[in-house]
């Protein structure tokens, strides 16, 4: 699995979330498995979409059409504010250093870390 991770300035989040909403379709079509918009807890004219693939192939292809029809076309993106961030990511393999023990994770297994904060 891999992540497109998008971000950008909006002038309107609600025109922006229309505009969005308008693609769904394709998103399905071109293999979006996951997506979460979110936005700065002090920034309402950001928003920051991770679209999630099977494949980094099927992210570049999407990129690609957002590049080309979508963020270069202000009908289809009348929201967007400057040019947007995008980024393709993939899952980093968590490595132990101490394979000794077997402490060793799957590459592909993600690790959530929540601190245990002394009383």
């Amino acid at each position: 699995m891999c992540t497109l991770l998008i971000e950008h300035s909006i002038s309107d989040f609600d025109t922006w979330h229309e505009a969005f909403g308008r693609f769904a379709a394709r998103r399905k079509d071109g293999g979006v498995l996951r997506e979460r918009i979110m936005q700065p807890v002090d920034d309402p004219h950001y928003v920051l979409i991770d679209l999630e693939f099977a494949t980094v192939e099927a992210a570049q292809r999407f990129q690609q059409f957002l590049e080309t029809q979508v963020w270069s076309c202000p009908a289809n993106s009348p929201a967007l504010q400057g040019s947007p961030r995008s980024r393709i990511a993939d899952t980093a393999p968590v490595r132990s250093t101490n394979r000794s023990q077997g402490a060793g994770h799957h590459p592909d297994e993600r690790l959530d870390f929540n601190p245990q904060v002394p009383s």
